[in-house]
């Protein structure tokens, strides 16, 4: 009975080890069936796709400025007297011309009556000579008059021809200080505040008070540093036969503009550069109408250049940034993105300028960057390389700096 037993149990060990020899044949051979099928590639990545673009344009650069008046003028008094009346608003604009301050007429006007009183009687005197000299020519025709009487007349009517012309230029001078009395905006602008209120006396003269600041508004400067590198660009493109800066444009922007952008033309550059900063400073002078440009006001201003050049442009969301390096991805025909290193230039209408690492014509992806690595292939779809939102998007963003 024993031996059955163990008969029984030696049969079955068997048996089970021959099912595991067979399991493991089994699964050896599925393991080298899939060994044997290549592997499924990864399905393609969709992408937007542009070709670059080589276009004619007019290199910008972008600095930060400020606005300036191109006329100041402090309103002072240049006759004494009382305030009288205040003709003009704090702060409102103003044309040349216009009636600011009265001062007291009374004194003024005195004077130019008692000088004038000078005058006609200075008139008259001239009259009397007159007649006495020619009454003398004709009696010294008939020798009823000598020469020493004859010239008596004649010294006569010079005497009283210069005491008129005297009696005259005091009367202007009166007339001068009366119409001084009106003191009358010299420029066109905006009025400052008044720093002397009716009924105060006032000196006259340079040490007479300040009485309001008037400031021109139209046209108007705006003045920045520029860097000596583009200063030097956009004087280069001058043509030789006309080197007018007016000729190179500027343009800018305010945050209160609300996206407008003002345009001007290049009016000076220094004629030096600052050593401490590498900077030139230059001013750009634009029409204001209405003053809605203010001295002062901080701008962002853009400076091109007086002819176009050809140039390479891309889309901003084309680059990348791999620590200090800027890149992109550049599809091919077998629709692999290679990862490819670009230099950037300036930034112009919303594209980038590009200075090296790439050519016309080709495809870089646009949307997607951050999907994709080096050696992906892709799904490419061709797009505009910037849309006009896109465009004017940049132009908005310019103006809220």
């Amino acid at each position: 009975m024993f031996q059955g037993t163990t008969r029984r149990r030696l049969l079955g060990g068997l048996a089970a080890s021959a099912s595991l020899a067979a399991i493991i044949i089994v699964n050896a051979t599925a393991n080298r069936a899939q060994g044997d099928t290549p592997p499924v590639a990864p399905p393609a990545t969709p992408v937007s796709v542009a070709t670059v673009e080589q276009r004619d344009l007019v290199a910008w650069a972008e600095f930060s400025g400020r606005l300036e008046a191109i006329e100041r003028v402090e309103v002072r008094s240049r006759v004494s007297g009382v305030v009288e009346a205040v003709h003009f608003r704090e702060g409102s604009l103003v044309k040349q011309g216009d009636l600011l301050i009265s001062i007291d007429q009374a004194p003024y006007l005195a004077e130019f009556e008692r000088t004038q009183a000078q005058v006609l009687a200075a008139e008259a005197r001239v009259a009397l000579a007159a007649g006495e000299n020619e009454r003398g020519q004709q009696l010294m025709a008939s020798r009823n008059v000598s020469q020493r009487d004859l010239d008596t007349r004649f010294n006569a009517l010079r005497e009283a021809q210069a005491n008129l012309r005297a009696a005259q230029a005091a009367q202007q001078t009166a007339r001068l200080n009366l119409d001084y009395t009106q003191i009358r905006a010299p420029i066109s602008g905006r009025i400052g505040r008044l720093e002397v209120t009716i009924g105060n006396l006032v000196a006259a003269g340079a040490g007479a008070p300040l009485m309001t600041t008037l400031l021109s508004v139209d046209p108007i400067y705006a003045a920045f540093n520029a860097d000596e590198r583009t200063v030097l660009d956009a004087l280069a493109s001058l043509p030789e036969n006309n080197r007018s800066l007016e000729q190179i444009p500027v343009r800018l922007t305010t945050s209160t503009s609300e996206g407008a952008t003002f345009t001007g033309k290049l009016r000076f550059v220094d004629n030096g550069i600052d050593a401490a900063s590498g900077t030139v400073r230059v001013r750009a002078v634009l029409d204001n109408p209405g003053g809605k440009l203010m001295p002062g006001q901080f701008v962002r201003v853009q400076m091109g250049q007086a002819r176009s050049e050809p140039a390479l442009v891309i889309n901003e969301r084309a680059v990348g940034t791999d620590q200090n390096k800027k890149f992109v991805f550049v599809v091919g025909a077998d629709s692999k993105a290679a990862w490819r290193e670009v230099t950037l230039g300036a930034s112009n209408d919303g594209l980038r300028i590009v200075t090296g690492g790439l050519k016309a014509g080709e495809r870089i992806v646009v949307n997607g960057l951050q999907r994709i690595r080096p050696g992906a292939t892709v799904a490419p779809e061709s797009v505009p390389m910037a849309e006009k939102s896109e465009l004017r998007a940049a132009k908005t963003e310019l103006a809220q700096r």
